[in-house]
């Protein structure tokens, strides 16, 4: 029959979500550390082994044989020696069991903070592990508490954090609000595992197309470049990589119902869905819209491109405070000069060192 000791064990095993090699890994060196403290001389090595089955304690240490003079700590006879392996030589160190007495009641109060110590180690490990596998990934949470404009996220096993700078600005969150997030990065800090989630990051956006889209997920339409401006408006770039699919009809759904799912997760966030196209006039004309095009003219020395347009859509080429223009040269790469037909430029977008890439 098991013992009490090993019994607890499996049920600190169970309780804790932890393997019970490291439970008993913990218990060994708690027990290592006591005898040193209480018995051993400085520098003499030490080692513990649990019975599996009994639960019994065994304290073993290292001693050198000399001729006869042997005071019992860290020295033993040849005598003795020999009576422990029959071969043993003067000058040599052998293993010897040394547990004292009630060494169990007298270790006690020590074994137990290094165990507690050891034991919050392996579980900070384990969630360690856990998320550092789903860096990439979105994940369903509830904010906890907002402190100092940080929100809070409970993540089942982990707490989330979500730093303004991870926030969309029109977004408002309050304590039992569910939120769908992106896993950033997982740091391992000595307070445990530190998990930055976002909301708008431009990956949430892709997540949510491979989630919505099959299409995307099975990899038959592949989304080549992302723009947003989180809360406000986003431009995502399709192609199909099979004959016979209309990208950004797979991603629109029939009646649009793919992507206002995903614009009603991203509180009313616009999302433009172009297609991407290997020539790169035909791509800055798709990424201007809704606007219409009557040409472009692309530049390889500086990477511009020159757009005309209908002087009616003038305005909603370059939309609201530049917004469409500004998406459109972040998703293409392109620096962008907009006009009107018959007139000079009236609008100059960032060029390629500033765009942002899926």
């Amino acid at each position: 029959m098991k013992s009490d000791f090993v019994t607890a064990i499996s049920q600190l095993c169970s309780e804790k979500g932890v393997t019970r090699e490291a439970v008993m890994n913990a218990i060994e060196a708690a027990l290592v550390s006591a005898y040193k403290k209480n018995f051993a001389p400085a520098g003499q090595n030490v080692s513990a082994q649990i019975d599996p089955a009994s639960g019994n304690v065994h304290i073993f240490v290292e001693k050198q044989v000399v001729e006869n003079d042997a005071d019992g700590i860290d020295r033993i006879s040849l005598d003795a020696a020999r009576e422990i392996r029959p071969d043993a030589q003067v000058g040599e160190t052998i293993i010897v069991e040394a547990t004292p007495p009630n060494f169990g009641r007298i270790a006690a109060q020590t074994a137990k903070q290094v165990i507690l110590q050891r034991l919050r180690d392996e579980e900070r490990r384990i969630v360690f592990d856990e998320y550092h596998e789903r860096e990439g990934e979105l994940l369903y949470g509830v904010v906890q508490r907002i402190e100092n404009r940080t929100v809070y996220i409970e993540l089942g096993k982990a707490e989330g954090i979500m730093a303004p700078s991870d926030q969309v600005s029109t977004e408002r969150y309050h304590p039992g609000q569910r939120l769908r997030v992106y896993l950033v990065e997982v740091h391992d800090t000595h307070k445990g595992p530190q998990i930055i989630v976002s909301r708008n990051h431009k990956m949430m956006l892709r997540r949510l197309f491979e989630q919505e889209v099959p299409e995307i997920f099975n990899g038959t339409v592949e989304l080549k470049a992302i723009a947003r401006e989180a809360g406000a408006r986003s431009k995502v770039a399709v192609v199909a990589r099979q004959e016979g699919i209309d990208p950004v009809g797979s991603c629109v759904g029939m009646r649009g119902v793919r992507i206002q799912n995903i614009v009603n997760e991203l509180g009313g966030e616009k999302i433009d869905v172009v297609q991407w196209s290997p020539d790169s006039a035909t791509f800055v004309a798709n990424a201007l819209s809704p606007a219409q095009v009557i040409s472009v003219g692309i530049s390889e020395e500086d990477k511009t491109a020159t757009v005309i347009v209908p002087e009616r859509q003038l305005s909603l080429a370059i939309g609201k405070e530049g917004q469409n223009a500004r998406l459109a040269a972040k998703l293409t790469g392109w620096r962008i000069d907009i006009k009107p037909a018959g007139a000079e430029p009236v609008a100059q977008q960032p060029d390629a060192s500033e765009r942002e890439t899926a």
